[in-house]
């Protein structure tokens, strides 16, 4: 078992081109022992996003906090708190924060993607 408080866990900037004002924590993930799932904790700043780009993987993610856009294959569909969305593999996409404060999301993928 992991128990762990996210402010326990060191937050790093998302390194990836085409990233803007975007933070990752690694929750949980393969060196905490866990054989499928990975879990991160993205922060977009105001007008921050992620790259757009696609993969072969699905993931899920859930709005913890705040509130953007979420575009996929070069359609804008907005999300917020408590909002889930399931990416499915192979899409075109990336989040963006489109509002005045942060933008807060898990996200979980498989380990073999980590």
């Amino acid at each position: 078992m992991r128990l762990v408080n996210s402010n326990d866990v060191s937050k790093g900037p998302v390194d990836v081109e085409g990233a803007e004002s975007a933070t990752i924590q690694w929750l949980i993930g393969k060196d905490d022992g866990a054989p499928t799932f990975a879990m991160r904790l993205f922060e977009l700043q105001p007008g921050g996003h992620t790259p757009l780009h696609r993969h072969a993987h699905e993931h899920e993610v859930f709005v913890v906090e705040g509130h953007g856009v979420v575009v996929c294959e070069g359609e804008s569909f907005p999300i917020g708190s408590e909002d889930a969305i399931l990416m499915p593999g192979g899409k075109e996409h990336c989040f963006e924060n489109t509002s005045d404060v942060p933008l807060r999301f898990l996200c979980l993928i498989p380990i073999s993607a980590a």
